[in-house]
């Protein structure tokens, strides 16, 4: 496929982006001035002052003796830059990969994408008409070359070069127009090479003799013999899917109705590749500019088009359309391979590898959040906090089994707490114990069972383990640290409860 790029032109960037904050300059000649060696000097300038023949680099005092009521801001360092960056990722609806391109300039990569709004001529009146109404002046081409589509924003009316045609667009354009340095320019101008036409039959080594390499290259970049790099502001995803709307979209009904054909189009392709989503975005770009987001994960990569869709679909209704959405895309951010296993026909499955469990608890977190649902695994530790870890993924193998033959409550507390004991005996559980201000009798009570620290890791005292019954039928795990003795010094914990 020939590729097409987009060159736009901000002629005014940073006073548009002043008088949109504050339309009462409108109809005012003013300009941005910043300090320079003791002097301000004009940075920018609108429209109305470049009438009056104020140009930027003009002293400031110069510019105020042509025109004593000019108005003067001071300028925003790095603001060029900013507006650019922030107006190229809201040119991301019309084409996946905007770059800037310095000075007042974004280029966009349109190949591919023009047929969507019914061909270049009515996509680049989209594109101008959309800008124009946020209140920039700017002019825009489409070419096979950045140079071509460069070249016609800045020195031509043509908006549109035939593919294959750059050539004979660039002929009565000024040597200026395929970006050399400005010494190359003048020096072309006294040889009398004041058109494009006027050189480039020369040949090529007469040109490298007086003018140097950078002429050869910007014109092969221009004609296409040598392609021009950009760099895009947000790097092109690989599993990306877009849906760009002819009308404004409004309703959830809408909302849902474009999310479902993204997530059949981008598991189409991870069904081709054996590959499957992990952790999905939806973004909905409004036309204020604004980006409403949604995010959804999986604990095993997944394909299937009606379960990421149920995922999607408990968080619509968290997407503000305002005035209405006109671009939908879905990118696929972790993917990974798709593990397809052969079930058996006579048995059910009930194992952590069961697909419809794995579902089951993908719509649990996305409905109560992340961080609510764990899988725990044995550990190889005695210290019974440190014999339990949380499980990366829901098919983590481990060779460890889980102990059975002691006891085990099934809530253990991550760090035990301290209790008040009464009544104590030497290597008996207490009478009572009062745990969150509530006093506890205990009825009923079996161990001890002891377990040595950890030396390894640390030096603590071992623990003396109970299982105790309250008057109520509770039971808790509580234990001692260290051996009983007279003194109180020795302490009492709650580490656990049984069902």
């Amino acid at each position: 496929m020939r590729k097409r790029f987009v060159s736009i032109w901000f002629r005014y960037l940073e006073t548009d982006w002043f008088t949109i904050r504050q339309p009462v300059l409108k109809d005012q000649p003013f300009v941005l001035v910043a300090p320079d060696h003791g002097r301000m000097l004009i940075t920018a300038a609108n429209s109305l002052a470049m009438t009056q023949g104020i140009r930027p680099g003009m002293p400031l005092a110069d510019a105020r003796a042509i025109y004593p009521s000019l108005k003067f801001f001071d300028d925003k360092p790095g603001l060029s830059f900013k507006l650019l960056k922030a107006i190229a990722e809201w040119c991301i609806r019309f084409t996946p990969v905007t770059a800037i391109n310095l000075p007042g300039g974004i280029v966009l990569d349109a190949t591919g994408c023009a047929h969507l709004w019914g061909g270049e001529e009515s996509y680049l009146k989209q594109l101008k008409d959309r800008l124009n109404k946020f209140g920039y002046d700017i002019r825009v081409a489409i070419a096979d070359t950045i140079g071509a589509a460069w070249a016609m924003t800045h020195y031509s009316d043509k908006q549109i070069i035939l593919p294959g045609d750059q050539l004979n667009s660039l002929l009565p354009l000024s040597p200026a127009a395929l970006r050399p340095d400005a010494d190359t320019v003048q020096r072309l101008h006294k040889l009398g090479l004041c058109q494009i036409k006027d050189f480039i039959s020369m040949p090529r080594s007469v040109l490298q003799r007086r003018f140097g390499n950078d002429l050869l290259k910007k014109i092969d970049q221009a004609l296409g013999n040598i392609e021009e790099l950009i760099q895009p502001v947000q790097p092109p995803a690989v599993w990306l899917e877009r849906l760009p709307c002819l009308e404004p979209i409004i309703t959830d009904v809408g909302i849902g109705i474009a999310l479902k054909k993204l997530i059949d189009d981008l598991c189409c392709r991870l069904v081709k590749e054996g590959k499957g989503i992990r952790n999905a975005r939806f973004r909905a770009y409004r036309v204020d500019r604004k980006i409403e987001t949604i995010e959804i994960g999986t604990l095993q990569a997944s394909h299937h088009a009606a379960h990421l869709f149920k995922l999607f679909e408990q968080k619509i209704e968290n997407i503000e359309p305002a005035l209405g959405i006109d671009l939908f895309t879905l990118e696929g951010l972790n993917i990974d391979d798709v593990i397809l296993k052969q079930e058996k026909i006579w048995e059910a499955s009930c194992s952590l590898e069961n697909v419809k469990l794995s579902e089951l608890i993908d719509r649990l977190i996305n409905k109560i959040g992340p961080g609510r649902i764990h899988r725990y695994l044995p550990d190889e530790h005695h210290w019974p906090e440190r014999s339990i870890r949380t499980a990366a993924s829901l098919n983590e193998k481990v060779d460890l089994n889980w102990r059975t033959d002691k006891l085990r409550p099934v809530q253990l507390l991550c760090k035990p707490e301290a209790i008040q004991v009464t009544a104590p005996i030497p290597d008996y559980p207490p009478m009572l114990f009062r745990y969150k201000n509530k006093l506890h009798k205990i009825k009923k009570a079996d161990g001890p069972e002891r377990i040595e620290s950890e030396w390894w890791i640390e030096e603590t005292p071992h623990r003396d383990y109970y299982c105790v019954e309250d008057e109520e039928g509770h039971r808790y795990w509580l234990f001692r640290s260290g051996h009983y003795s007279g003194v109180e010094k020795y302490q009492w914990f709650i580490h656990g409860f049984f069902a």
